[in-house]
């Protein structure tokens, strides 16, 4: 069993920045890809970007590409979110998750946080 629990949401103008935190607790956390994920009301939970266990591999949804940083510090037990160049279509709650390989899908990662939200105001 993995806790996931995110923070660093909040606020923000359009063009701004914001650094989401996801802190994990319980099984090895180094052994999990995580990902990040946002839902914004009335749609679908969408895949934002994912990391390996090492690090060495992320993904970006293309929306995100080049202003979303996914990284991860395994001694810490957390993974981060860098959002640069925020919009109000990035406005919505974000999740993290963790799962066995690395994925868009979200049917691939078998734990979940409870999501923090993000508003970028125009």
């Amino acid at each position: 069993q993995v806790q996931l629990v995110e923070s660093g949401g909040g606020l923000v103008q359009t063009g701004g920045s914001l650094r989401l935190s996801c802190a994990a607790s319980g099984r090895t956390f180094s052994s999990y890809a995580m990902g990040w994920f946002r839902q914004a009301p009335g749609k679908e939970r969408e895949f934002v970007a994912s990391i390996s266990w090492s690090g060495g591999t992320t993904h970006y949804a293309d929306s995100v590409k080049g202003r979303f940083t996914i990284s991860r510090d395994n001694a810490k037990s957390t993974v981060f979110l860098q959002m640069n160049s925020l919009k109000p279509e990035d406005t919505a709650v974000y999740y993290c998750a963790a799962g066995l390989s690395v994925s868009s899908r979200r049917a691939t990662y078998n734990y979940w946080g409870q999501g923090t939200q993000v508003t970028v105001s125009s």
